[in-house]
């Protein structure tokens, strides 16, 4: 990639950041319309899930596929394709006549998000080759999965109240053709220098693995064991297979070797515990809203916005954290509030006053904002540049899993404590193991924050950058400061 001037970088963020702004949108939008959409549809609880599930699992199987496409043929081709098919996928969803058909055009719309943020962050890296600003870039990045939050909720719920649940979708329209003629104009084309060769075998595996694990989780409730036990089987069988198969390989779809590296693997893990929470919190704040305490749609999006203010707030304040001391602080920050929000719901019921309410949503806010600079910058600082779509892929499919676990697990959780009861007599107690899982996940990003940003875990990176390209060909491991 040629050397653009400063100006040109910041022009590059902001299409890049258009892509993360329609999928972020759409997800927060999206959660807010689920009791229209159960009404609308008549949908159960798994119905719901399937709805959400559907895009985050077709998205996380893909992104890693879609990184290394990317750094093979070009990553400005990648994202332009991605932002067409995002936008077919759109105007799909907004005419399904059914909940069977809106879940495969979900599917549809994932097939092109799964071409959009990865290589938009493959994009961001190679833009900004000095740490410090690929930092803030990436505090930028974050900062717009705030923007998404605060406006998704209202920007929902006033359509769901003025239109229906299917202009939802309609947003993603003029956002998503705008941000192609831009990237056509002005985002430079660039590449790996050596084509990675595809892994059609290990694509298949990671379908396998996370296809049937989600389909495991969310049935459990209501199928009997001798549905759910064999797709259990398949998925530990695919990730059996994955670990014996990859490290065979020269250029495999997942390099194991990323992992011995403990800031990357303590990223991977931190994202799925996070976004795992974000995905479950979500899922029960909205019904809770619009179920039990019979707000509509646009005042429970209003009540969104005491956790997306914060998240706003905080992203770009992580960012720049994180360029100039390192993740420890941003992390430690993250996990306290995440598990400091989830244990105020478990043990206080905090989701039935307005005070106690709004604490925990501020709370969250406030760990999630910070948690999402640290986990991109570690997981592509010190690796090597022609990897770094499939570094930003493996993060990215980290996130993807993450929500698609919380919202499968808390969801699962949910309906067998209600049962066959109402969501308004049952809801409070059947939620509350949720919020406890949601309390674990806070509890992990504190922990592994701590154990996978010192001395050690720099040296681990280090060996593992050196053993991934020669020295010379690398940039530094980490970010200026300390850690």
């Amino acid at each position: 990639m040629p050397e653009l001037s400063h100006r040109r970088r910041l022009l590059v963020l902001a299409i890049c950041c258009m892509s993360l702004l329609i999928v972020s949108l759409d997800n927060t939008a999206l959660n807010v319309a689920l009791p229209s959409m159960q009404r609308d549809l008549h949908a159960a609880t798994s119905g719901l899930q399937w709805t959400i599930d559907a895009y985050t699992l077709v998205l996380a199987s893909l992104l890693m596929l879609a990184g290394s496409t990317a750094d093979r043929i070009g990553r400005k081709r990648v994202f332009m394709a991605g932002l067409v098919v995002f936008s077919i996928g759109s105007l799909l969803c907004s005419l399904a006549p059914n909940l069977e058909l809106l879940i495969v055009f979900r599917m549809v719309q994932a097939v092109g998000g799964s071409m959009l943020n990865p290589v938009a962050m493959s994009i961001i890296t190679n833009t900004f080759t000095d740490a410090r600003e690929r930092a803030r870039a990436i505090g930028v990045w974050g900062a717009v999965v705030g923007i998404s939050m605060a406006a998704g909720p209202l920007v929902g719920g006033l359509l769901v109240q003025s239109v229906s649940w299917r202009a939802i979708f309609w947003v993603n329209l003029p956002v998503g053709l705008a941000a192609l003629l831009l990237t056509l104009r002005f985002v430079p084309e660039s590449r790996a220098p050596r084509a990675r060769r595809p892994d059609p075998v290990g694509q298949l595996l990671v379908i396998a693995l996370f296809g049937s694990l989600t389909y495991a989780i969310i049935e459990a409730p209501d199928a009997g064991a001798g549905t759910v036990v064999p797709f259990a089987v398949i998925a530990v069988a695919a990730l059996l297979a994955l670990l014996r198969y990859e490290p065979r390989r020269d250029e495999p779809l997942i390099d194991l070797r990323f992992f011995r590296s403990a800031p990357f693997s303590g990223a991977t893990v931190i994202a799925i515990s996070a976004f795992a929470a974000l995905g479950g919190f979500l899922f029960l704040s909205t019904l809770y809203l619009q179920n039990v305490h019979g707000l509509d749609a646009l005042h429970a999006g209003l009540w969104m916005l005491p956790m997306a203010v914060p998240t706003f707030l905080c992203a770009p304040l992580s960012g720049r954290l994180v360029g100039s001391r390192g993740p420890r602080l941003p992390l430690l920050v993250a996990g306290t509030a995440m598990t400091a929000s989830a244990v105020l719901f478990a043990a206080f019921d905090a989701q039935t006053t307005d005070a106690t309410r709004l604490a925990g949503y501020v709370l969250f806010g406030i760990g999630f904002g910070f948690v999402n600079a640290p986990i991109t910058n570690t997981a592509v600082s010190g690796m090597p540049r022609a990897q770094a779509g499939v570094a930003a892929a493996v993060a990215s499919t980290s996130r993807q899993l993450g929500q698609t676990l919380g919202v499968a697990v808390i969801g699962a959780v949910l309906a067998s404590g209600i049962g066959s009861s109402s969501y308004r007599h049952t809801f409070v107690s059947a939620a509350r193991p949720g919020w406890w899982i949601l309390a674990g996940c806070g509890l992990a990003v504190l922990v592994l924050g701590l154990l996978t940003s010192g001395r050690w875990a720099r040296r681990t990176a280090e060996r593992t950058a050196g053993n991934l390209e020669p020295a010379e060909a690398r940039e530094p491991v980490g970010v200026p400061g300390r850690a």
